[in-house]
């Protein structure tokens, strides 16, 4: 087998079997083990040496043994290292896979017909297919009986219990994922990171027409408890992204703003509620109070 397989070869693929082998058993997460690990590192330098020394000192006892042996010894062995191998447990098994009879004894299975001097074999089956044609039937009679039988589920079936596992997991990366929230699933933000980001949005983009204490100027006080399209987190929200009243309401900020960021901006507002601004703008809209959010029909400021 070595004669097969020239050292140069025979070195790079045991190496890189042990390499995947080390990749594979030990976690070193995104990374890999090698530069995560430097004694990971040492180990495989040590494994290449080790086989380039196994191959040498192979090499250098093999030229020992051949100097020891006498004219025709050498003759024997040179001879027996030049030799191709020869894959006879293949050819063996290739054989029995065909189950054919030696030219020698085709005498022995020749029908009596004859075709202008064609004769014909009464082979038998190779083996390869008979055997496939058996598991063909074994498979089909399973299949009967999981399916047809005993209801086993179907691909429709397996499609719908994936595409519900797939809504779960969904929802629950939603949670996680902040820049996925909408308006259906946005809550108000109370960490500090998240209301001086939207302190950061609105004193950008909205102090021009609310004021920099939400007094109002252009745009409505939102520091009263009157909202022209409702005033909890949800409305808000809504009312950043698509926009306010048609015609005469602020522009929609969807296209400029990211969902987390309308998310801390709307939170933001809502700290504003209580506060007594410098020159404060009448109140405009409905008295929206908490309790009478389920009775507005479209709201958001």
């Amino acid at each position: 087998m070595r004669n097969l397989i020239p050292s140069w070869v025979r070195v790079p693929i045991v190496f890189f079997i042990i390499f995947g082998a080390v990749e594979y058993f030990i976690d070193s997460g995104e990374k890999p083990a090698f530069v995560e690990f430097p004694s990971v590192l040492l180990f495989l330098f040590l494994v290449l040496l080790i086989l380039i020394a196994i191959e040498a000192i192979i090499s250098a006892l093999e030229n020992v043994m051949l100097h020891k042996l006498d004219e025709a010894g050498k003759a024997r062995f040179l001879a027996n290292k030049e030799k191709p191998y020869q894959f006879t447990w293949l050819k063996n098994a290739y054989k029995k896979l065909l189950k054919q009879k030696p030219l020698e004894e085709e005498h022995e299975i020749v029908l009596d017909h004859n075709y202008d001097g064609i004769k014909e074999l009464d082979n038998s089956l190779p083996p390869w297919w008979l055997y496939g044609f058996y598991v063909t039937i074994i498979f089909a009679a399973v299949y009967l009986l999981r399916y047809h039988v005993f209801d086993g589920a179907g691909q429709f079936d397996e499609l719908e219990t994936e595409l519900a596992d797939a809504r779960v997991a969904l929802e629950e990366y939603k949670k996680t994922a902040k820049n996925l929230v909408d308006v259906n699933t946005v809550e108000q933000l109370t960490d500090a990171s998240d209301l001086s980001a939207g302190k950061t949005i609105f004193e950008t983009n909205c102090v021009a027409c609310h004021m920099s204490d939400g007094g109002g100027g252009i745009g409505p006080n939102l520091t009263d408890k009157h909202w022209i399209m409702g005033g909890d987190i949800k409305s808000i929200f809504e009312t950043v992204s698509e926009g306010g009243r048609s015609g005469k309401g602020m522009i929609a900020w969807k296209q400029q703003l990211k969902p987390i960021e309308i998310a801390q901006v709307a939170s933001y507002v809502l700290t504003f509620q209580g506060t007594t601004p410098a020159n404060p703008k009448d109140p405009e809209g409905d008295l929206w109070e908490a309790e009478n959010k389920e009775t507005q029909v479209n709201p958001v400021q």
